[in-house]
């Protein structure tokens, strides 16, 4: 039951992007209504996929790379349709879909095993610190995608002073802020954590390390936006530049380096 849950919402989010861009070749209007209610029927069977594999695991599902990818991929999609709701943000369909889906499709690759928790992950502090990573990793991810839809819009003529850009520029501040929050709550709830499971607050290992890399980088972001005031293109590639150094903190470091954040 678990495994058609998952791969039906992959199915749909693949259909849904597929669609999203024959619909942008035709130039229609009812295709892009289409692919929103497929999307959301995807992401209805991927929350109850959610659901279930935390019912029987009888957890939060968070305890691993697969789990986290899976959660993440839910994220982005859950943040991308309050964003079409709250702020009719359509623009970013065109990245977001992508993003949630490649994510998700990552996650199929890993093992789906639902396994007892590690003694050091059995805390309070689990379902926060994650669910926290997952909030951060999902805003970081949709403020990459705007990044790139700035720059595609760019290139193909839209005014760098047009409402348009302006919007999408103003919106991925918005997400890199809510990022550096959620980003900043991992960091202190993760040491607090640390010291309670290592008898360390912190012990350089790589993914601690990797989120305060990535941390700083966030924070060069702001500084720049706030003090330089430095907006439009510059700060489209540098989020772009940036969520890859987010993708590598959640995939490379677990995939090539070792250490006390190893669960796989």
């Amino acid at each position: 039951m678990l495994n058609a849950l998952f791969f039906s919402s992959l199915a749909l989010y693949l259909l849904s992007v597929i669609l999203y861009f024959t619909g942008m070749a035709l130039k229609t209007k009812i295709i892009p209504r289409i692919v929103w209610f497929v999307f959301l029927a995807g992401f209805l069977l991927h929350t109850g996929y959610f659901l279930g594999r935390g019912m029987v695991a009888g957890r939060l599902p968070l305890s691993n790379q697969f789990e986290f990818a899976m959660s993440l991929s839910w994220g982005v999609g859950l943040i991308y349709i309050i964003l079409r709701i709250k702020f009719k943000a359509d623009w970013i369909t065109a990245v977001a879909l992508p993003s949630v889906f490649l994510i998700l499709f990552y996650a199929s690759f890993l093992p789906r095993d639902i396994k007892e928790l590690m003694p050091a992950l059995r805390s309070p502090w689990f379902g926060f610190h994650i669910g926290a990573a997952v909030v951060s990793y999902a805003s970081f991810v949709l403020a990459g995608c705007a990044g790139i839809r700035y720059l595609l819009l760019l290139k193909k003529g839209e005014p760098e002073d047009g409402t348009h850009l302006r919007q999408i520029d103003s919106l991925s501040y918005r997400l890199i802020g809510l990022g550096m929050i959620m980003l900043t709550v991992v960091i202190l709830s993760g040491s607090v954590w640390a010291e309670q499971a290592w008898s360390s607050f912190w012990s350089w290992d790589p993914k601690e390390l990797w989120s305060l890399i990535t941390w700083l980088v966030y924070a060069i972001y702001l500084h720049q936006r706030l003090r330089k005031k430095w907006r439009g293109k510059p700060m489209a590639i540098f989020s772009f530049v940036a969520v890859i150094i987010v993708l590598f903190t959640f995939i490379g470091v677990n995939t090539l380096l070792s250490g006390l954040h190893s669960y796989r």
